[in-house]
């Protein structure tokens, strides 16, 4: 029966299309027949999400882990079919997708303002015209200093 017993990454490292998350001796173990394997970078050292589909993306990789003198190879696609694998890599990289999040928000915010803006000088310039039509001096001063 293979578990993951601790995944905790060396570092993570983010960019506009993966999240990647780099693993190193001792951050990485696993309870394989009831004995502990540590993780060791011969083979894979990354886990590689795409942040789009929260994906993992790089399903062939190998992973080696070592207990004394015995090495065995765990492959991506046995570790994401392992709930508890699964769990902890999402507690891991789940700030990265709040971030995420947080700047499409952000960015949202800021188009409508820009969009609210606009209709609003659309607005003045339309109460502009209209003062010029009824030849209201007064209400085409206040308008003009509006813009």
């Amino acid at each position: 029966m293979l578990t993951v017993k601790m995944l905790k990454p060396y570092y993570i490292k983010a960019d506009a299309k993966y999240i990647r998350v780099i693993l190193a001796y001792q951050y990485f173990s696993i309870l394989l027949n009831e004995k502990v394997y540590q993780f060791i970078p011969v083979e894979a050292k990354e886990i590689r999400i795409n942040r789009k589909t929260y994906s993992v993306e790089n399903i062939d990789a190998k992973f080696a882990f070592q207990k004394g003198k015995e090495i065995v190879y765990v492959t991506m696609a046995e570790l994401i079919s392992l709930p508890d694998f699964l769990n902890q890599l999402h507690a891991i990289i789940e700030p990265y997708y709040e971030q995420k999040k947080v700047e499409q928000e952000e960015n949202e915010s800021k188009i409508t303002t820009a969009v609210i803006e606009d209709m609003e000088k659309e607005n003045i310039r339309r109460m502009i015209d209209q003062a010029l039509d009824n030849r209201d001096k007064d209400a085409f001063y206040k308008l003009v200093k509006l813009l």
